[in-house]
């Protein structure tokens, strides 16, 4: 008669699933990007304002933009690395740079644009938005 062989002759190894679950937890693991992966902030109400504070770190004034329009502030960081080195004694094959781009914007409906405060202090940038009153948007109209 003939012989029964299992479908694996030779024994499983304990890595085999191993790696197997490993790729499984690579692939359904939140994948990084900017969109997700922007620099993080803080935002506390207050009595009479909110106070906004983002993580910036290594970032200079002038890499940075904040602006306020159609009741939503925007916080807007662009860095570029860039040498500027004119040694013709060089030879580059190849030179790399880098470029990079984050915003944040953050809807704050009842701020008076004209008094926003903004402070970068060791990476911290700390904004400072005064409450204005809201106005009562209804009418009572005579009918006559």
């Amino acid at each position: 008669m003939f012989k029964l062989t299992p479908f694996s002759a030779s024994p499983r190894r304990q890595d085999d699933f191993m790696d197997f679950g490993d790729l499984l937890d690579d692939f359904f693991a939140p994948m990084r990007s900017l969109r997700h992966d922007t620099f993080k902030i803080d935002v506390e109400e207050k009595d009479n304002a909110y106070e906004i504070q983002a993580d910036l770190p290594g970032t200079q004034k002038d890499e940075l933009k904040v602006s306020y329009d159609d009741q939503t502030l925007h916080i807007q960081v662009e860095k570029s690395e860039q040498d500027e080195e004119k040694d013709e004694k060089r030879n580059y094959l190849h030179r790399e740079r880098r470029v990079s781009a984050m915003r944040r914007a953050i809807h704050l409906p009842d701020v008076d644009p004209s008094k926003l405060k903004a402070k970068l202090d060791n990476g911290v940038l700390t904004i400072i938005a005064e409450k204005t009153e809201v106005q009562n948007q209804g009418y009572v109209v005579d009918v006559e």
